[in-house]
């Protein structure tokens, strides 16, 4: 398999006067009659128009002759090449790939919708051009396979499976890098080179979208009255060790079991407590 090199053009500014040159012995010939002398003029006169070519910058241009790979222009100018030479110009500048959402299945089979932001450009001139039909097509088809495979390779979020210690919607950086590399191998063979791909879009989709939003909800509510109760049992202890170890009242276990129902019912209920003032004792 053969690789890219660059060639060094001839200048075209030379050829310009040398058309010039040409043009003006042309003319000179018709006018003294020697027909088959201007014939020639006028056709090198054409032949080398044929010739001429520009490139501009961060732009390459790939040279074959009768189907023989010549080598790759990239540097930048007006340039004059073999007139037989086909040419297939080539962009060399980096290029920025929006996709819009696509529905797949992550690893635990939930349909979700992602999406993600490629920046690539050509890096092998030979490669974009011989190795695969259309090389543009190639980074769209070969991007959104990445994207699929890696949507498959992780659960969306940890709520079913708990040992997941990368998933798609937290992986960040991780999951990012994972997309980029998978990205990098499948267009190697085009040679395209991955400046950088990561995730900008991610949802459950439409239909499981309501269920798993409630599944979240219930999630964070239980996770918040833990949280809630692990305070409130711990503020409870140190209000009976502070009593005890400060003689304020001495509480028998009845009375400890009441200002325990009593202060838990405050510091975990949803609403503020409203106070009763006994105005009797404890038992009346």
């Amino acid at each position: 398999m053969k690789n890219e090199f660059t060639v060094k053009p001839l200048s075209g500014y030379i050829f310009v006067l040398a058309e010039l040159l040409i043009l003006a012995g042309s003319i000179a010939a018709f006018a003294w009659n020697l027909i088959w002398l201007g014939i020639i003029f006028t056709l090198l006169f054409v032949f080398i128009t044929l010739g001429f070519t520009v490139v501009y910058p961060n732009g390459s241009c790939v040279l074959v002759l009768f189907g023989a790979y010549k080598g790759t222009i990239k540097e930048n100018g007006f340039f004059w090449i073999n007139p037989f030479y086909s040419t297939k110009k080539i962009s060399l500048r980096a290029r920025n790939f929006d996709s819009d959402p696509i529905k797949v299945n992550d690893k635990l089979g939930n349909p979700i919708k992602i999406g993600f932001v490629l920046v690539w450009k050509v890096a092998d001139t030979f490669k974009a051009a011989f190795e695969v039909d259309d090389y543009q097509h190639f980074v769209l088809v070969q991007s959104d396979a990445a994207l699929r495979k890696l949507a498959g390779m992780y659960p969306y979020d940890n709520l079913e499976d708990h040992e997941a210690v990368i998933t798609l919607r937290s992986g960040g950086q991780e999951v990012n890098e994972e997309l980029e590399r998978e990205i990098r191998e499948r267009l190697l063979i085009a040679g395209i080179e991955v400046i950088e791909a990561r995730i900008n879009y991610i949802a459950y989709s439409e239909e499981i979208a309501n269920a798993m939003l409630r599944r979240q909800q219930a999630t964070a509510v239980v996770a918040a009255r833990y949280k809630i109760v692990e305070g409130a049992v711990s503020m409870v202890q140190m209000a009976l060790e502070q009593l005890s170890d400060k003689n304020i009242v001495e509480l028998d276990e009845e009375k400890k079991a009441a200002m325990v129902s009593n202060l838990m019912v405050v510091l975990c209920g949803d609403k503020d407590a409203t106070p009763v003032v006994n105005t009797g004792t404890l038992h009346s």
